[in-house]
């Protein structure tokens, strides 16, 4: 948290307020939220934001060249990691671990990185230290440009591993995680503990046409907020309200209505239908 649906929501809410500004200042209060290899932030001033990208569940901010290499500012929200939009001047908080000061047209404003866990991270890097990052590189295809024979390809990479195992693997599909693997293999009534090899490929492609239905209606409702979860205007999805399985453990199969079981899969909280899911 946040996944693919959460970070898509603060992409698209934050382009309104910060494509086309320049960055003027940067205060980087943690500076354990800067990775180790990173360029110096100061390396940002002057620059303008000339991009916003969403790549898995990392924000891209690709910046104006004024060197041999393009620039992007990623971040990884991980956790608990919120980017905000606030007016100039406007007092950092607690968990504010950076803010980026910038200038658009005759306006001012601060986007704050807010972390409460401190799990959540700050990337500089020119394009050729953007491709060499080994996370980045090795990142799946994403889930909803993926045709089935990508996805056939890609999750068969780990037959003999569960099926929710595979689709939380980055290497397979970029950006899903616990709530929407769970929601996923729900609508496709399938067990989260069944191996890779013993599904079907009718089984498989109805998969990848859940995951892709989830994905948008998740999408079109700005995400799940549980927590803390809010888009750089400071708003909560709305997606939890149509959540069938995620969080729900004990309560009625909206199907069935057999109580929903929970256990753990690959070491996370997992919640299904012992009815539905096969």
């Amino acid at each position: 948290m946040p996944e693919l649906p959460e970070v898509e929501s603060v992409v698209r809410s934050l382009m309104p307020h910060v494509l086309g500004a320049h960055v003027t200042d940067v205060e980087l209060i943690r500076r354990e939220s800067l990775q180790k290899d990173s360029l110096p932030l100061s390396q940002l001033l002057g620059l303008r934001i000339v991009q916003i990208l969403r790549r898995g569940k990392l924000i891209l901010f690709g910046l104006e060249e004024h060197t041999a290499e393009k620039r992007f500012l990623v971040v990884h929200l991980r956790m608990t990691g919120a980017l905000l939009c606030h007016p100039a001047m406007t007092p950092k908080g607690s968990h504010t671990r950076c803010i980026f000061h910038l200038k658009k047209e005759d306006t001012s404003l601060s986007l704050f990185f807010d972390d409460i866990r401190c799990f959540g991270t700050l990337f500089l890097a020119t394009e050729a230290m953007l491709k060499s990052w080994k996370f980045y590189a090795e990142l799946g295809p994403e889930p909803l440009e993926t045709p089935l024979a990508l996805f056939l390809a890609r999750v068969e990479q780990r037959k003999s591993a569960t099926i929710k195992a595979a689709l939380l693997d980055q290497k397979v599909l970029a950006g899903l995680g616990n709530i929407y693997v769970d929601e996923s293999l729900f609508l496709a009534s399938i067990h989260p503990e069944r191996t890779v090899a013993s599904l079907s490929r009718d089984e498989k492609k109805l998969l990848l046409t859940s995951i892709k239905r989830i994905l948008k209606k998740a999408i079109k409702g700005c995400g799940t907020s549980f927590r803390n979860y809010q888009d750089a205007n400071g708003q909560a999805g709305a997606f939890q309200n149509e959540l069938a399985v995620y969080g729900r453990d004990k309560k009625p199969c909206i199907r069935c209505k057999t109580p929903l079981q929970k256990i753990r899969v690959c070491g996370r909280g997992t919640v299904f239908c012992p009815r539905c899911q096969h």
